[in-house]
């Protein structure tokens, strides 16, 4: 986090404060604004979100692609193929369960606001209706024209100020910050799930084809079931990697309250301490339920949490 002389040009001073004209006023030692919540909120928060970023869009478009391959092997390789009916079934289903909830886990993590700032509000008649303390500053990010809130961090990509910004992932086409990090978690979890099974059945598809007639065990002829199974394989085995540890990264950041650039900047930690448990209800939703693995439940944040502008 930037220290308060280099942060001098940025800040608003409350009026009639000693000497704040002056660049040195800068120096004295900060100060913190409780700002209530409903402040900070994006009035196009319940609006449509999407980033219209060329390389987003492309890798959101191939993520999609890379499930529809998946499902096109488990389904007319390996399933429908197969002589053992419930077994065909119960992966199936489970297969098709899992790669529908990850799929919407993505588009809810794309299409909802992360949690930005309102854009261009740091004007001087909104500053002054905050009214300030004499002494108490704001600060203003001079590349969204945005007063900045504590833990948010501004976006090249987004081209805005995101509360609470963990990174921003291009595979989802958007920042991962506090509104939507529960639907980022989900889409590596459930892609992760899909993986593994889609590696599991793959070993169990060529075990029974080794066992018997290539040409039984496929209507595709042997080589190219041989080519689709390497190919979803790798597939598979590269994405149970990737997301694991993404899976990882994001529950541990939930559970130590810290975001990715937060750790990366090894930024002074200025916010309360609270449980892991208490961590994990924030990003989920409370109590805990069936509908923290559902990206069509929508988490409460705590509407009645303030936050803290940087001054």
């Amino acid at each position: 986090m930037k220290s308060p002389v280099h942060r001098c040009r940025d800040v608003e001073h409350s009026r009639g404060q000693p000497g704040a004209g002056g660049g040195t006023s800068c120096l004295q030692e900060e100060q913190r604004i409780p700002i209530s919540k409903d402040v900070i909120t994006s009035s196009s928060a319940s609006a449509m979100w999407f980033i219209k970023d060329a390389c987003g869009i492309v890798c959101a478009i191939i993520t999609w692609l890379l499930v529809f391959y998946a499902e096109f092997v488990v389904l007319f390789v390996m399933l429908l193929p197969s002589k053992n009916l419930i077994y065909s079934i119960v992966n199936g289903t489970l297969f098709n369960t899992l790669a529908f909830l990850a799929l919407a886990s993505h588009l809810r993590a794309m299409c909802t606001d992360p949690g930005a700032v309102p854009k261009g509000n740091a004007t001087k008649e909104y500053i002054e209706s905050l009214q300030l303390k004499p002494g108490q500053v704001v600060y203003k990010c001079p590349k969204c024209c945005s007063i900045k809130p504590d833990r948010a961090h501004h976006c090249s990509v987004c081209k805005r100020c995101i509360r609470k910004m963990d990174h921003h992932c291009p595979w989802v086409n958007n920042c991962v910050g506090e509104n939507n990090q529960k639907y980022f978690v989900l889409f590596t979890m459930y892609i992760a799930l899909i993986s593994l099974h889609a590696l599991v059945m793959v070993v169990f598809h060529f075990l029974y084809c080794f066992e018997d007639d290539w040409t039984k065990c496929s209507t595709f002829s042997p080589p190219a079931t041989v080519i689709l199974l390497i190919l979803l394989c790798f597939e598979g085995l590269l994405f149970l990697i990737f997301t694991s540890v993404m899976f990882g990264t994001q529950v541990h950041s939930i559970c130590t309250d810290e975001t990715g650039i937060e750790q990366l900047k090894k930024e002074e930690r200025r916010w309360a301490k609270k449980t892991k448990w208490m961590n994990m209800r924030a990003v989920f939703g409370h109590p805990f339920s069936i509908l923290w693995f559902s990206p069509f439940s929508t988490p409460d944040h705590g509407k009645a949490e303030t936050y803290q502008y940087v001054v």
